[in-house]
């Protein structure tokens, strides 16, 4: 049974609140798990269905139960989840594929919410219900796991979490009830990190800025598209300057001279030195 998740708001800095819980943000994709009589499905928040992608999660539950968490690939020497990892998982599709990365790239699912339990709907209870709920619950496993979890103490929490380098961390009203939708009664806070660009080209079509940054030999090297994040007045200012630097063209873009710096915030770096979701937050002049 696929139940439509409950999203995050985003709140604007780390809090910290009496009337909330705060956990650690996995930094993995999300996953409804369903086992009804017996049988398991697995769908992301779009309600694809990957249950064959993860093979570990295959394991029976006691009793029925729908559950909300996510799915992570844990790097064994630093303890953090590995993005790049659980998409390598996801986007497996043929059997002797992700049989092998099941033995290489192990996923585990993080849970942090029940939903249903033995046909009974726990939606309308409240989160330290539902909390409560799942701590009595064996888990089938060790592919599975329960996020932990604190309470008031969000910024505290938060600089363990820069500490340590993970993605972030999200505040939850302890009274929340469990809404298939987007609500400020969850609210994430994303641990950014922040880089300086040259930009040095941009779409002709859909919105989109090429970034580029330097190597280790002083020259530029593409370092991915800002999709997100500049204001009217940025953008005006921007295609402004940009005609006069205009160095070539082609079907999809223009390219421009790099003389435009700008500052972008970032989940992180891929491995292969791109930017992971820049966005936009200022010119450097």
């Amino acid at each position: 049974m696929f139940i439509e998740p409950m999203l995050l708001a985003t709140a604007p800095s780390p809090f910290s609140h009496s009337d909330y819980i705060f956990e650690p943000k996995v930094d993995g994709h999300r996953l409804i798990f369903s086992q009804e009589s017996g049988v398991i499905r697995l769908y992301t928040r779009h309600n694809n269905d990957c249950t064959q992608q993860y093979p570990e999660l295959h394991t029976l539950f006691e009793h029925d139960i729908v559950l909300d968490g996510e799915v992570a690939c844990v790097d064994p020497a630093t303890g953090i989840s590995d993005f790049e990892a659980v998409m390598s998982r996801f986007q497996a599709k043929k059997a002797d594929k992700i049989k092998r990365l099941a033995g290489t790239l192990p996923v585990t699912f993080v849970i942090f919410d029940i939903l249903q339990y033995k046909g009974k709907d726990l939606r309308k209870l409240p989160l330290m219900e539902r909390k409560a709920i799942l701590s009595t619950i064996s888990l089938p496993g060790p592919a599975f796991g329960i996020v932990p979890y604190i309470e008031g103490a969000g910024e505290a929490l938060f600089e363990q979490i820069e500490s340590w380098g993970m993605e972030g961390m999200v505040g939850k009203r302890k009274d929340s009830l469990y809404v298939s939708r987007r609500s400020d009664a969850w609210q994430k806070v994303i641990n950014w990190s922040y880089a300086e660009v040259f930009i040095t080209g941009y779409r002709k079509e859909e919105f989109g800025w090429l970034s580029a940054v330097l190597d280790g030999s002083g020259k530029l090297r593409p370092a991915g598209i800002i999709e997100h994040g500049p204001g009217p007045k940025e953008k005006r200012a921007f295609y402004g300057v940009s005609k006069g630097i205009v160095s070539g063209e082609d079907r999809n873009f223009v390219y421009l001279e790099p003389r435009l710096r700008a500052e972008v915030k970032m989940r992180n770096w891929t491995k292969s030195g791109m930017l992971r979701d820049p966005v936009f937050t200022r010119f450097i002049v």
